[in-house]
């Protein structure tokens, strides 16, 4: 996620207006010819390398190359150069990689009704644009339960970039799982300001762990938080990739991007002619775009068979944000036999009981 992601996401659904899509489907004029435009470095170990490694799975599974190029910036003095750069080599399935990524895509799309666009973390839609993102909460209610499960204190930290909506329910998902655990777990959040930083990210953990934090939990683009936890003796759990490879010993999970889970299928319905870009952007879960990688050895059997089930139960339908669910200061925000909506989701600026929020 870019550090703009929230200026459009957190009105969420419907901050777009509809647009009408072909009855029939958007329909490829030529054989599918695919390019990537990643926002950073393909080996940045957050972001950007989980779709980059999602693209060579994505090649396997489409049965064809995918051309890419590296570091395109949220500026759509950038992107549109970029992008025709492809069109104009025959490609007609572009995909973006930032929320930054959005006008330009938009400008594309419109310029090139012929061509399909795909942009993750995007705002924009179209007859032939469609923008993705992805129910974090859910591997991050997963990776709570973990963490609150090898908690000798109950003491979980998390570092967290910005307190936007799509943060938010990461921590207070992460709380939710933690809790499931143990019911006196406790998650104390730091925000770095930043999506990328890793000396803000390694002072927040550092400050959490003097807390006493023996897990730290993140929503940061870098595995800084990981290789903080490993040399202080604590436990960590990743975002956005495996981390485990920056510290095996301290990353007990992650909560990971499995983009080819959506793109294969997505892609095949352009190249069958059938493809109708959700007008509102898609939502992909468990089962279709995100995971739990999960576990490090030292975590007991029966920790990791819980999680597992509860894996299984989303996948299944359960809601992480059902009721009856009140905010730290007691107010309802989700009535019994109710689950919270997507756009109370996008929006989210209050925390479950349990989470502690520094600066």
């Amino acid at each position: 996620m870019r550090s703009s992601l929230l200026i459009g996401l957190a009105a969420a659904v419907g901050l777009t207006s509809a647009v009408a899509v072909a009855a029939d489907g958007f329909t490829l004029k030529a054989p599918p010819k695919i390019a990537v435009l990643y926002f950073d470095a393909k080996n940045d170990g957050g972001w950007t390398q989980a779709m980059h490694e999602a693209r060579l799975r994505m090649e396997t599974g489409l049965g064809q190359q995918i051309a890419f190029v590296e570091k395109i910036p949220e500026n759509a003095s950038v992107i549109i150069p970029a992008g025709e750069k492809f069109i104009q080599r025959g490609y007609n399935i572009i995909i973006g990689n930032a929320y930054g990524h959005s006008a330009g895509f938009k400008e594309l799309a419109e310029k090139h009704p012929d061509i399909a666009f795909l942009n993750t973390s995007g705002n924009t839609n179209g007859p032939n644009l469609e923008s993705i993102y992805g129910r974090t909460y859910e591997a991050h209610y997963l990776c709570g339960m973990v963490a609150g499960a090898m908690s000798k204190t109950g003491k979980l930290g998390f570092v967290a970039a910005n307190p936007f909506g799509v943060v938010n329910w990461t921590i207070n998902a992460y709380e939710l799982g933690a809790k499931k655990m143990n019911p006196n777990a406790t998650v104390t959040a730091v925000y770095t300001g930043a999506w990328n930083d890793p000396v803000k990210e390694r002072a927040a953990a550092t400050a959490l762990i003097d807390q006493g934090a023996d897990v730290i939990g993140q929503h940061v683009d870098t595995p800084t938080p990981q290789i903080v936890a490993q040399e202080r003796g604590v436990y960590a759990t990743g975002h956005h990739r495996d981390l485990s490879e920056f510290a095996p010993k301290a990353t007990l999970c992650s909560s990971i991007w499995v983009w080819d889970k959506f793109f294969v299928p997505e892609i095949k319905k352009v190249e069958a002619g059938n493809w109708k870009p959700n007008p509102y952007g898609a939502f992909v879960g468990i089962s279709d775009g995100i995971d739990i990688a999960c576990c490090n050895a030292v975590v007991p059997k029966d920790v990791v068979e819980k999680v597992m089930a509860e894996r299984e139960a989303i996948i299944k339908g359960k809601h992480v944000y059902a009721g009856p669910l009140a905010d730290r200061d007691g107010k309802e925000r989700v009535a019994a036999g109710q689950v919270l909506s997507d756009a109370d989701l996008w929006k989210m600026d209050w925390y479950v009981a349990g989470v502690i929020t520094q600066k």
